[in-house]
């Protein structure tokens, strides 16, 4: 007896759905009824983030740290950062080095007197925010290059001293504002690409999840850094797509998608209350067994607390 020789079952939307609405009792017929289930799975998918850390929306980053910049955007769609250290010399590999940075909260970073102090980042508070981006009715006055550093708008009422814009899918740090000029300008933030723009591009403000260090940075560019604050985040599940699309999920999770999506749509329905409780223990009984195997399963290793103020590589320990 021969077997498949295959192990990549996979389900894509319109099957969940499908699958989803069976075992809630229901046959799936209307476009409708597929809206519905993806405004659902969207939902359960949120849900999940709420539970704590999925394994598979872990991702690594890096940001080069900038000579008197504190502030640093984070890609739209970062929940939380699970881990960061700060590498210095991250070019240089006979003297690179990993150290510690502790988070504080927003309260501490608050009472810090002398934010603008620069030396080695020993410190660094998350900010949370909703990667929503704000509408305005700003617009860009004049064609710009992927590597102009100076943007002229139409106004800059209403943005702050620094901080970042967004233009049409490129999101850019601006360090300081000269009538309606954003000079020091650094391009492709937040995991975006530095792109040319034409006259008239809108422009919008986002509100973007970002890290504030503290100490400044006191030496180090964009291109050529010092310093460089190196994360591990969780992201966002990504949104339901088209009825062809897959889930963004390991494959252990399909069973608890589909038992979650049919427990939701059950609850919507006042036809199929009696079905309710039965599918919403069926769906904790299949999250269960995923959750468990998505888990960090290597030994706790436990590291010494290090930490020293300085520029450079000098300081006390």
């Amino acid at each position: 007896m021969t077997t498949s020789g295959t192990a990549n079952f996979d389900m894509n939307f319109t099957e969940i759905a499908e699958e989803a609405y069976e075992r809630a009792g229901r046959e799936m017929r209307t476009g409708y009824d597929l809206r519905t289930a993806r405004r659902s799975m969207n939902l359960l998918t949120i849900e999940w983030a709420n539970r704590g850390i999925n394994m598979w929306t872990i991702e690594q980053g890096t940001i080069n740290l900038v000579q008197g910049q504190n502030t640093y955007a984070l890609p739209t769609d970062t929940i939380d950062l699970l881990e960061h250290v700060i590498r210095t010399e991250p070019n240089n590999s006979s003297t690179q080095s990993d150290l510690n940075i502790t988070r504080i909260s927003v309260s501490t970073y608050a009472t810090i007197p002398n934010k603008l102090t620069q030396a080695r980042p020993i410190q660094v508070w998350i900010q949370r925010m909703s990667g929503q981006t704000a509408l305005s009715t700003l617009t860009l006055n004049g064609t710009i290059t992927s590597t102009a550093t100076t943007i002229t708008l139409s106004s800059t009422v209403g943005l702050a001293t620094s901080g970042y814009i967004q233009l049409d899918s490129e999101i850019i740090y601006y360090g300081y504002i000269d009538g309606n000029d954003l000079g020091s300008c650094i391009r492709g933030q937040a995991n975006t690409t530095a792109a040319a723009h034409t006259t008239g591009a809108s422009v919008s403000v986002p509100n973007l999840p970002a890290v504030t260090v503290w100490p400044t940075p006191d030496q180090g560019t964009a291109e050529e850094p010092y310093y460089q604050f190196v994360y591990w985040r969780m992201r966002r599940i990504e949104d339901t797509g088209g009825g062809v699309r897959t889930a963004d999920m390991p494959f252990r999770f399909l069973p608890p998608l589909v038992a979650g999506l049919a427990y939701y749509l059950a609850m919507k329905n006042p036809e199929l209350t009696d079905r309710v409780a039965m599918l919403k223990q069926a769906y904790a009984e299949e999250f269960d067994l995923a959750a468990g195997e998505d888990r960090e399963k290597a030994a706790i290793r436990f590291v010494p607390r290090q930490q020293f103020i300085g520029s450079g590589g000098g300081g006390a320990y």
